[in-house]
């Protein structure tokens, strides 16, 4: 297939298009190259025959419409989106523009060109639409794990833009008969994250001995999924999922933020990189505004369907991804500096 990838140089973007290539397929990435975005994750595939590059902000309606007629795409995958929660609190119009607007031109773009396609390709054709667990809200401790009919209910301005476009790729579904599938994943971490997410901060915060901030009291619960697992499942969907279906797409390791964080501290340890045991280093700090206490996956649906399930351990996923970032200083010193201006309390002071 040839498949127009929206955040294909972000962080789970650059994964899914290094995966589809290296299956044999046709990539056109489009991409705005925001903060968070870097071609450097895509060194690997950018020479290849099978990739484009195509630099547009997906609010662009026309320069959207126009990368479109260019390529003729066999299918859709969209990725892109501003998808930080601090962020979403500190400044929540980007948010809209990108996650909503942006979803209502590709939708509008996407339709207009299956339209034209012929019967065989229309049938083929599928816009997958990649969305968040948060839009469900949060869950109690002892609450059953979100499923795909959970009623939505979004806490910040981030998760209510998502939640947003995914009633929009519904609703293009329903009315305009757009063969769409929509995926809910749980929190991604693995190689090249940007360095303002939580597991990048606390293996950088180690590296420099550096105190590592977390929320609250630490027990807020998250379902973590390996990078390349979640690609996978993307490539599982757009493949063989059914028009209109929603899948839950996690990673089966529900823990507590502390626990996440001494997980790492432990592996960390275990490279005797440092002289003093790294838990040593974490540090609470206060609460942010509307922290959800819990999210859960139920995967059920996607294993049982499609056949897919995670298969890179807990253990061995930190494990690769602290190896990764010890090994690749080169890509993520430059990043540092990028987000210095933002509030969140764990970018500004790695260096």
């Amino acid at each position: 297939m040839k498949i127009l990838v929206t955040g294909g140089a972000g962080f789970i973007g650059s994964a899914v298009v290094r995966m589809a290539i290296s299956r044999g397929h046709e990539i056109v990435n489009v991409d705005k190259l925001t903060y968070a975005a870097n071609l450097n994750n895509l060194k690997s595939v950018s020479n290849s025959s099978a990739y484009a590059f195509e630099q547009v902000d997906i609010c662009d309606a026309e320069a959207v419409n126009a990368v479109f007629a260019r390529h003729d795409p066999d299918a859709v995958i969209h990725l892109a989106a501003e998808s930080h929660v601090d962020r979403s609190i500190e400044g929540p119009d980007s948010f809209i523009q990108t996650n909503v607007i942006g979803t209502f031109n590709m939708l509008l773009a996407a339709h207009a060109h299956w339209k034209k396609l012929g019967d065989a390709r229309q049938s083929a054709f599928r816009f997958h639409h990649v969305s968040t667990d948060e839009v469900y809200g949060d869950l109690e401790l002892h609450e059953p794990a979100f499923e795909e009919t959970t009623p939505y209910d979004p806490s910040s301005p981030y998760s209510a833009s998502k939640a947003s476009s995914d009633h929009l790729v519904r609703a293009w579904a329903r009315t305009y008969d757009l063969p769409v599938v929509v995926t809910n994943c749980s929190n991604n971490y693995g190689p090249y994250q940007f360095p303002e997410k939580l597991v990048p901060v606390v293996i950088l915060k180690a590296l420099h001995n550096e105190q590592i901030p977390v929320y609250g009291d630490g027990k807020n619960v998250r379902d973590w999924l390996y990078v390349d697992d979640h690609a996978d499942a993307l490539m599982t969907v757009l493949q063989k999922g059914k028009p209109g279906e929603t899948y839950n797409i996690g990673g089966n390791n529900e823990r507590t933020n502390v626990e996440l964080v001494k997980t790492i501290c432990d592996l960390i340890d275990d490279r005797k990189i440092r002289n003093n045991p790294t838990e040593t280093l974490i540090t609470f700090v206060p609460d942010r505004p509307g922290h959800d206490v819990r999210y859960a996956i139920n995967a059920d649906k996607i294993k049982n369907d499609l056949g897919w399930e995670p298969p890179i351990s807990w253990d061995k996923g930190f494990e690769k991804t602290i190896d990764w970032y010890i090994d690749n200083k080169d890509w993520w010193r430059p990043l540092i500096n990028r987000g210095k201006s933002s509030k969140h309390p764990g970018l500004k002071t790695v260096t």
